[in-house]
């Protein structure tokens, strides 16, 4: 059996949301992002020490919904919105410089936490934008460039705000794949100079 559209509007949640495409599963995450990313401002709001992050999230948030829409409507991001986040992202790059040095679990309060759900949406909405692609359907370079540093962003300004709360994120050491860990390669720098 199909679903189908009900007739009643009151039974009827967004006009797309029966298409068969992934489409409307990227306007759909990209959506939740929009909203996550709203409590994290919320939980940010009125905090001076987060002042500059609070005004950035509240510049960007419109941004999301524009990512929305980008692909079924006219498209609202481009190189410059690109360059704008690059301007963020170095600055917080800047501000966490030779903290993190490898995988971290996610910890933190609670704008932390929901800046780490925006990271993982950020990557949801990456892959649907590939499902999206793969049946043809002209996705602008642009976006997938933009989702991409968002969610690299997002992690920063987690890492930025544990650290001006004094939170340092545990160290993670994947049994799965081979790698050292920051504090190992730290103990085999220090025998190289012995």
């Amino acid at each position: 059996m199909t679903l189908k559209k009900s007739k009643d509007i009151r039974e009827l949640c967004y006009p797309f949301i029966y298409e068969r495409s992934p489409l409307c599963d990227h306007e759909i995450i990209t959506d939740e992002l929009c909203t996550t990313l709203g409590g994290a401002i919320y939980e940010l709001e009125g905090d001076e020490r987060f002042k500059d992050i609070y005004d950035f999230l509240c510049e960007l948030q419109p941004k999301i919904f524009h990512l929305n829409a980008s692909i079924r409507g006219k498209q609202a991001i481009f190189e410059e919105q690109i360059e704008w986040l690059a301007g963020y992202f170095d600055r917080y790059q800047q501000e966490i410089a030779g903290r993190i040095k490898g995988f971290v679990l996610p910890r933190g309060p609670r704008p932390v936490q929901l800046l780490h759900s925006c990271r993982s949406l950020s990557k949801k909405a990456i892959r649907a934008m590939v499902l999206v692609d793969a049946e043809g359907i002209e996705v602008p370079d642009v976006l997938h460039r933009f989702a991409n540093m968002l969610c690299n962003l997002f992690f920063r300004l987690t890492v930025v705000i544990n650290g001006r709360l004094g939170i340092m994120e545990p160290e993670y050491v994947s049994k799965s794949y081979k790698s050292k860990s920051p504090s190992k390669l730290k103990q085999e720098s220090a025998k190289k100079v012995v």
